[in-house]
């Protein structure tokens, strides 16, 4: 992602959105990207506080086999999509990641949904579904690849 800089009226807002261990991790190689911009992240993990600079938004950590939870962390992400109006929105995953990119694009954000590397054999449960809402879709497989996306433009190691 090139630097996409300031907007006449104000500094452009990214939300980056990543859940716990390797999808955080990634996210965060991704930084020197957001470069110019105004970046809030979202994540499930309150001890991810010290590892940026901006403000962190905590959500509940959910997936599929937890309805509840699930239904919790889609309100309180789409409460922060509504609330900061993101230019763009990227997520390396997994469900928050998801949520967010479907909201962002309620809202008009440019949306970008980056399959983590370690699925290797298969997009994630996510990322096989999160294609209608990005407008950037890859995977970090080149044989995950397929006519119609992912995409695969190289990994994030």
């Amino acid at each position: 992602m090139k630097s996409l800089g300031k907007r006449a009226d104000r500094p452009r807002t990214l939300l980056a959105v990543a859940s716990g261990g390797g999808h955080w991790t990634q996210l965060l190689r991704l930084r020197p990207a957001f470069e110019g911009l105004n970046v809030e992240y979202v994540t499930t993990n309150p001890d991810y506080r010290a590892e940026v600079e901006g403000k962190l938004h905590v959500v509940q950590d959910a997936n599929m086999w937890d309805k509840l939870k699930l239904f919790r962390m889609f309100l309180q992400v789409a409460g922060i999509v509504l609330s900061v109006r993101p230019d763009f929105v990227i997520s390396t995953g997994a469900a928050p990641g998801f949520a967010a990119l479907l909201f962002g694009r309620i809202v008009g954000a440019k949306t970008v949904w980056i399959d983590s590397v370690a699925n290797s054999e298969q997009l994630s449960s996510s990322g096989s579904k999160v294609g209608p809402f990005a407008n950037v879709w890859l995977t970090q497989w080149r044989h995950l690849q397929r006519e119609g996306g992912p995409s695969h433009k190289g990994s994030v190691l």
